[in-house]
């Protein structure tokens, strides 16, 4: 059917066979979720800010607290968020020629590998950042995330060919719940290491480099599982013009014909809403707990913990709701979940941590789901032969609005004074995005896109 505005559309690939992937090749699949997921949880979650900062400091020196990274004044304990924010602006032009580049390589398999190792060895690179090195440190932090982001751009581009349109829920949530459990598990044992690192005669500072070190170690050893057992895609890519310059026209063409999808980009524009909450959330609890409820710093890293280990039960919970009534009921559901849960912080009682760790837990258990869920039926949305370009603009949707809700926070924070009103200000990201994904058609969405439509959507 044409779409609204009576522009016709190309016309659809015919939809691929139902039966895809075994066992092996799927848990391999998994297995790439877990190796990365350790840079998340580990690097960015936990250890490199607090100690890119201790090195910014150090190297400081001066009375103004300024570090000069070419030449500009940056205050120090401000240069990881600006090398965290750098990063994040350079994913959202690199990642959709990243997929364009895939979408066209006859090797696809082998560009996840190159993303793969060169991030883990950037990672494992930070266990040299000793003394006053904080350019070093922010340098090896830019390359890793960037490649962490296209590697996940190639990585999701897989789905459509490891499982069909009705297996595609409980295969994307199974990987989500994979990466929980490995980022979580390598996190615990490297907070242990953390917390007896004077019975093992560890500074701090080489326990947490050595930290640094496992989640690079960690990301390359496993990813040799889906290196030696993922298959190359099963749908021939389009290798004439596969080049940089081959990338940048198909990027500009992809562009220019995803107006012919409108429910594509409405489901994007609700994901653009709703993750822009989630990723708020993650983000700022920490600052909610610490400043507003006077929580400790151990307290809080548990609650990071927690969120993990019941985000891994939340993505498989959500994975088989969805088997039953849909993936866009279910993303609904867990969006009215999330409203309820930022709506009972407020009230939340200061220094009780168990009060706080049911708020974690009720994050926690839709966390995963949402993510997953989401990755899934936008698979369904795709055109044939554009996964990991699509995928690219599903991943700068994520990154390119990422400060809208921590800008939302910090007016709120700044007319009321009150950490608790401005945690629930967030609410509204998850109010609109419910109200655009409701309106989405998904089925005609699928239809448009030349896909089959699956038993439940």
């Amino acid at each position: 059917m044409p779409p609204p505005d009576g522009e016709p559309v190309a016309p659809p690939t015919p939809p691929a066979p139902q039966a895809r992937a075994g066992r092996r090749e799927l848990r391999s699949w998994y297995l790439y979720d877990w190796a990365c997921s350790a840079f998340s949880t580990t690097v960015v979650s936990v250890f490199l800010g607090p100690y890119l900062t201790t090195i910014a400091e150090r190297a400081a020196g001066g009375a103004d607290g300024s570090v000069h990274p070419l030449g500009i004044p940056v205050r120090a304990e401000s240069f990881f968020p600006y090398v965290l924010s750098i990063s994040v602006g350079l994913q959202v032009f690199l990642l959709p020629l990243v997929g364009a580049l895939a979408d066209r390589s006859p090797r696809r398999k082998r560009l996840l590998g190159i993303f793969a190792y060169v991030g883990a060895s950037a990672t494992m690179g930070l266990f040299f950042l000793q003394g006053d090195d904080y350019l070093l440190g922010g340098g090896l932090f830019v390359v890793a995330n960037l490649a962490f982001g296209a590697g996940i751009v190639v990585y999701n581009a897989f789905l459509p060919d490891l499982a069909g349109p009705d297996e595609r829920d409980d295969v994307s949530s199974r990987g989500w719940a994979c990466g929980y459990l490995g980022g979580g598990l390598l996190l615990a044992l490297n907070l242990a290491l953390y917390s007896f690192r004077d019975q093992l005669g560890l500074a701090e500072a080489t326990a947490v480099r050595i930290s640094l070190l496992s989640a690079g170690a960690w990301w390359a050893l496993f990813t040799l599982v889906p290196m030696r057992l993922l298959p190359e895609s099963r749908r021939p890519p389009t290798t004439e013009g596969a080049g940089l310059t081959g990338g940048f026209r198909q990027l500009r063409t992809t562009l220019r014909e995803a107006r012919r999808y409108p429910g594509t980009l409405a489901f994007l524009g609700a994901y653009l809403l709703f993750n822009d909450g989630i990723q708020s959330v993650i983000a700022l609890s920490a600052t909610f707990g610490e400043r507003e409820l006077g929580l400790g710093k151990t307290t809080l890293i548990v609650a990071i913990l927690l969120v993990q280990i019941v985000a891994f039960a939340g993505a498989l919970l959500l994975g088989r709701l969805a088997r039953t009534f849909g993936a866009k009921r279910v993303i609904l559901a867990s969006l009215v979940v999330w409203t309820l849960v930022l709506a009972a912080a407020y009230p939340l009682p200061a220094g009780r941590p168990v009060e706080f760790f049911a708020l974690a837990s009720g994050i926690g258990l839709v966390l995963g789901g949402t993510q997953a869920l989401s990755r899934s039926l936008f698979s369904q949305l795709i055109p044939r032969g554009k996964e990991a370009e699509y995928f690219g603009l599903y991943e700068i949707s994520e990154r390119g609005t990422s400060w809208l809700g921590p800008a939302l926070f910090g007016l709120a924070l700044q007319l009321t004074g009150s950490y608790r009103v401005s945690i629930v200000s967030l609410i509204v990201f998850f109010v609109a995005g419910f109200a655009v994904l409701a309106r989405v058609d998904v089925r005609r969405a699928i239809t448009q896109a030349g896909n089959e439509v699956p038993a439940r959507v």
